[in-house]
């Protein structure tokens, strides 16, 4: 993984105030179009929670998210890669202007789970869309309209993450995953997991 900013990690609350004050709300991750800022490292209250380097991303390649997501920046980076490669090639004329962040980091187990492995999310490599929001003020969202004629660009979307993100889950992939889209940066020795 690529370093955040330098050799200095952000490990405790006054050096992460320090840090946003140096940094403010711009771009991060080694990325002019991944706005946000660095945050402190966060240690998750459950063993296999947390992470080192985390940042707060608010927009992407100028497709604002609708609340700030907390997340890694390998998956700010692949965040980024798939707004600009594949999400405005599918929708096309009809501009992103925003996504419908659903969730991004949390400590808590694989599916809400109890017992479970610990998510992805709770690595901050993780983050779920429920919808998106065009130029023309449309909202579209994953349970309403991924499986209707609406849904075209948001499967073509969808289809594209897929080696962008290490997973990629939607409709039909586990029963878990109806009503939003499931991205993270996790590692297959066989490849990307996509369905």
């Amino acid at each position: 993984m690529g370093k955040l900013f330098g050799p200095e990690k952000v490990i405790d609350k006054k050096l992460g105030a320090q840090e946003q004050k140096t940094y403010g709300s711009s771009a991060i991750c080694q990325d002019s179009a991944i706005q946000g800022t660095a945050i402190p490292s966060i240690r998750g209250a459950q063993s296999g929670c947390g992470v080192d380097s985390p940042v707060r991303i608010t927009a992407v390649d100028g497709v604002t998210l609708s609340t700030p997501a907390t997340i890694d920046c390998d998956t700010a980076r692949a965040l980024r890669k798939w707004v600009t490669n594949k999400v405005k090639p599918a929708f096309g004329r009809n501009e992103v202007t925003q996504l419908h962040v659903a969730a991004h980091y949390v400590c808590r187990g694989r599916n809400n789970k109890k017992g479970a492995r610990i998510s992805e999310h709770g690595r901050g490599k993780a983050i779920d869309v429920s919808g998106f929001t065009l130029a023309d003020g449309t909202k579209l969202s994953i349970q309403a309209d991924y499986k209707s004629s609406r849904g075209k660009a948001i499967r073509k979307a969808h289809k594209g993450a897929c080696g962008i993100f290490g997973t990629t889950l939607g409709p039909g992939s586990d029963g878990y995953h109806e009503d939003h889209l499931h991205f993270d940066t996790a590692k297959y020795r066989g490849g990307p997991y996509c369905k």
